[in-house]
């Protein structure tokens, strides 16, 4: 049965009945961290958190302020209450987050990495609550009040139902009028074939008015080396910027601006030590979008992508790493555009 519309003390949004302006799709899993590091076949603690590359956007994007919805499935289970609770808390919209009480809830265990290496993963989801998500989970929204959708390549890839959900929710969002970003975020081993995946993802990109793939991603979707080349084949299939991250040498923007084609590098930041990173795509993409929906420029969106990029390899966690409003202001006041950008 669908949630109450009950409103967190902490929430940042106007009221009760305010529809969201920011929505976010897919699924949200528990996860838990080793406490200590090596093979989790001999690992005994662990933390509990929240997973999914989805929610670390809509987290991201409501710790700076926006009303942000989010729209999945939980089991009706005491992992699911633990993930609408920490949603909650941070303050996102969770009237369209549905129990379900014939599947359960996604899991996921993560080794504690050393030296910023990337951790091995393992996930449970199978079968979960939220790959069952399909186009009648969004019945109830209010499209007409959407300023933006963030997709990204996951739940097409979890489910055909799923995949239906994500063509219904750009379809909405651009009949209504909402920009929309898409971050293909390649999960392979859920896809039947690479041709499928790219094929899929590829579509759902030319719908989408932001494309941030990873420069590998971009080449696996596209078969094409260089950023320039990418960002021309998801410009000519009706994208209007491709905003490409590049890891430690930062970003690189390809779009039209004022009427006119433009694009430039945006430099990374040096980072003193990376601690975890995990979640740093994610953090860029908050990054940028949020820039754009402050009405900010192109550049000043990608510094803001590298910054908390930055931000989130720093600390350990998928999402503890995004900051708050003022903790980004602090950021941007120290670090100011380079020189010549």
């Amino acid at each position: 049965m669908p949630s109450s519309d009950k409103v967190p003390d902490n929430s940042p949004y106007p009221s009760p009945g305010a529809s969201p302006e920011v929505l976010a799709f897919g699924e949200a899993m528990t996860m838990f961290v080793a406490k200590h590091s090596g093979a989790l076949s001999d690992v005994e603690h662990f933390q509990r958190r929240i997973a999914g590359a989805d929610t670390n956007v809509a987290i991201g994007l409501a710790r700076l302020g926006r009303h942000v919805g989010w729209l999945s499935r939980v089991g009706d289970d005491g992992f699911g209450c633990y993930i609408r609770r920490t949603l909650e808390a941070e303050g996102l919209d969770c009237r369209y987050l549905i129990d379900d009480r014939e599947h359960p809830t996604g899991l996921v265990f993560k080794e504690r990495a050393a030296n910023g290496a990337d951790p091995h993963v393992e996930y449970f989801r199978r079968g979960s609550a939220a790959s069952h998500l399909s186009p009648h989970d969004a019945a109830a929204v209010d499209f007409t009040a959407l300023r933006h959708l963030h997709a990204t390549g996951i739940p097409p890839a979890l489910s055909s139902s799923c995949r239906e959900l994500s063509w219904y929710m750009l379809d909405k969002a651009r009949e209504a009028g909402a920009s929309i970003s898409f971050d293909p975020n390649l999960r392979p081993s859920l896809w039947s074939s690479d041709a499928e995946m790219a094929t899929t993802l590829n579509a759902m990109a030319a719908k989408s008015d932001w494309v941030l793939p990873g420069l590998a991603e971009g080449q696996r979707l596209t078969g094409l080396s260089s950023h320039q080349d990418i960002a021309d084949f998801y410009l000519e299939r009706g994208a209007k910027a491709v905003i490409i991250k590049l890891g430690p040498e930062g970003s690189y923007y390809r779009g039209v601006i004022g009427g006119q084609e433009q694009s430039f590098m945006m430099p990374g930041l040096a980072v003193s030590e990376v601690v975890d990173t995990v979640g740093a795509g994610d953090g860029f993409a908050v990054g940028v979008i949020s820039a754009l929906l402050d009405g900010r420029s192109p550049q000043e969106a990608l510094h803001r992508g590298n910054l908390i990029g930055a931000e989130a390899v720093q600390v350990r966690g998928d999402m503890e790493g995004l900051p708050q409003r003022a903790r980004l202001a602090q950021l941007e006041t120290r670090f100011g555009l380079p020189k010549g950008q």
